[in-house]
This record gives structure tokens, sequence and C-alpha cells, in this order.
């Protein structure tokens, strides 16, 4: 793969679902399920594809009805759709191919990396449990960890400050448009996996390059 980013990075933010793991089939499917039985919504693939992916789920549910909800009905979805994500998910969560060398190559040049996620706690630990890189992501920003969830930037903002960085100087790995547009108006540079959206939707929402993978990506590090 040939990698034509201008400068290394000084730091790389990593989103959680469809960058560490293609999980998203799992979270859209949660999402059908429960927005029908919840919501009394019937989701449409368009849903899927411009709603859904990317954001807390409060927020989420504002895009698809047109109204933010109330307390009660936010903790009564987000219980019900993140356990149904988990039961779907157990059992069935892979890196990205090329992930695990990757993350060795930046701690071999002392390049640091956070996580920032519209995750909240339990579902970042079922991941990185899953997974095996609970030891390898200290800084983390979580869904509860901002009052404007993606596609703001103040996840991506955080997250660069929580390195000690400015995110101008980080670079981004996101899926989703609307993560895409959070961490380009942070002042990321982004380069986007294509596990979830096509290329084209997130070059249009600022990717300066889409990847299927992380295979070879130590190589652009030297």
């Amino acid at each position: 793969m040939n990698l034509t980013l201008p400068t290394r990075p000084a730091g790389v933010l990593f989103d959680m679902d469809g960058v560490l793991t293609a999980n998203n089939l799992f979270h859209r499917q949660a999402w059908q399920e429960v927005a029908l039985e919840v919501l009394g919504l019937t989701l449409s693939e368009h849903d899927l594809d411009t709603k859904v992916d990317g954001g807390r789920n409060p927020e989420i549910i504002e895009r698809l009805t047109g109204s933010y909800p109330d307390d009660a009905l936010a903790l009564r979805f987000h219980d019900a759709k993140e356990g149904r994500y988990r039961q779907l998910a157990a059992g069935a969560l892979t890196e990205v191919a090329g992930l695990s060398a990757y993350l060795d190559a930046l701690e071999g040049r002392g390049i640091p990396f956070a996580l920032v996620t519209s995750a909240d706690a339990v579902n970042v630990a079922f991941g990185m449990e899953a997974l095996g890189f609970g030891h390898r992501f200290g800084p983390r920003v979580l869904g509860e960890d901002v009052t404007r969830g993606k596609p703001h930037p103040e996840p991506f903002l955080l997250g660069a400050a929580r390195l000690g960085l400015e995110a101008a100087d980080c670079v981004a790995h996101e899926d989703a448009v609307n993560g895409v547009l959070s961490a380009a108006g942070a002042g990321c540079t982004v380069v986007a996996l294509t596990t979830t959206a096509p290329a084209e939707a997130l070059v249009r929402a600022g990717a300066a390059l889409t990847v299927p993978d992380f295979r070879n990506f130590g190589l652009w590090l030297d």
C-alpha cells in the first residue's frame, strides 16, 4: 500500500467500531431491532447508511425522529440496543487486518495514540477484552466524556488534548461519515477505513485518504 501523506503524525486517534474491528453489522442489526421495539421505527438501509453510524445514541435518535429523547427514553434505548449489540457480537470480534502490527510500529517509534469513540465504558471494555487491546489504549475519549458527540469536532479535539497535542498534528482513523466530519472538523488528517461507508462518501466528508485496512502501515511511518 502506498500511503502519500505529507508528514509522519505526532499522534494517532482511533475510532473503535469499524476501525479497530469491523463490527458495524452487529450494531446495525441491533439498531434495526431496538428501533422497532422501543421507537416503533422501521429503519431503511438509507437510514442505516446516513443516520445511524457515528455519534451517541441520543443524537442518533434525534436524527431519526427529529426530537432529542428525554433521559428515561435515552437510557431505556441505550441499555436495550447496546445489550443486544453485545449479544450479537459475542465471540465474533476480530481486529481489522494489520492493526496489531501498526500499533507495534507506533509504539516502536514513540508515536502516541488514543481511542476516540462514541461507545460507552461497557462497550469499550467488551471490545477491548475481545481484541486483547485493553493494555494498549491508555488515553481514551468515550461517549460520556463529551457534551457534543460526532459529527461535532469535540471528541477529536479532546482526544488530541489527552495526548498533549494539537489535533492538526494528528492523524485520525474513522469509518463513518459523521466520524470523518468530526475528525476533519477538529483539524486532523483523516485516513478513513472503508469498513462501513463507501470511499466516495468518506472523501466528501473530508477524508484525505481511504484504505481497506491497516496492512503495511508501518512502512508509511518510515
